[in-house]
């Protein structure tokens, strides 16, 4: 089996401004780029100036969604050509704040990932269950359900990740057991293998939810766990830095 790179990636969300750039050359100023890759993805107002501050770094700047459609008129958006303009090398899609509160579907969630290939940028689609589902033993078909029916056809062979994020535990503090997680992971695994055969082994799965550096190591240890997609704690750089550290 082909062991994926792991991928630490930090989403902040909507926070941050031109001062908290130090924030992420400080992360930048300590890591490598050899026992991870590490992904920074700010708010779209931040992510050339971003690009522009970690020249030379191997942290990786990424985006936090995307419009499907190339151009046009859909004011407020924005494009996949225009993050890859920006300097953005990977886009979130799919997290479950964007399904919930925008009801953004599968079926939305697999175009926006056509059209971040189609800009010859990286997917990482969010997967994840809410805890009534997970209270009705629905965890399983709703993650394996919602990983099918993200992931067009066109990844084969494309470089992308699944970051598996439940819901419940998502800026809680709460956290799912470790034989939880690897269940779930050891799932949308062989979700992947099905779609895309064994190359799709090269995909790093993602564990996100109230990841912080003391829980970091027995997550990231976890079977089939290929890094993490971290909230509040990649805001500041001595937390994430601890997270990276975990490996």
């Amino acid at each position: 089996m082909t062991k994926p790179t792991p991928l630490i990636a930090g989403n902040w969300k909507m926070n941050g401004t031109a001062a908290s750039l130090a924030e992420a050359r400080a992360v930048a100023a300590q890591v490598d780029g050899k026992s991870a890759r590490v992904a920074i993805c700010p708010p779209t107002t931040l992510i050339e100036r971003m690009s522009q501050a970690l020249a030379g770094s191997t942290v990786i700047v990424g985006a936090q969604d995307c419009r499907c459609e190339e151009a046009g008129a859909f004011t407020g958006d924005v494009s996949a050509e225009m993050l890859a303009d920006a300097g953005a090398k990977l886009v979130i899609l799919g997290h479950s704040e964007r399904r919930a509160g925008y009801a953004e579907s599968d079926d939305l969630v697999a175009r926006k990932v056509a059209a971040v290939l189609r800009a010859g940028l990286e997917p990482i689609v969010c997967v994840g269950e809410t805890l009534e589902q997970r209270k009705a033993g629905q965890a399983l078909t709703v993650v394996t359900e919602q990983t099918r029916g993200s992931l067009p056809a066109g990844l084969k062979g494309k470089p992308f990740s699944v970051a598996y994020e439940p819901v419940w535990a998502i800026g809680t503090g709460l956290t799912p057991t470790t034989p939880e997680i690897e269940e779930m992971h050891t799932a949308i695994r062989a979700t992947l293998r099905d779609l895309f055969g064994a190359e799709s082994d090269k995909a790093p799965i993602l564990y996100g939810g109230s990841v912080k550096p003391s829980n970091a190591a027995e997550i990231l240890h976890a079977a089939e766990v290929g890094g993490a997609l971290v909230g509040g704690a990649s805001l500041k750089a001595e937390d994430f830095l601890g997270i990276i550290r975990a490996l």
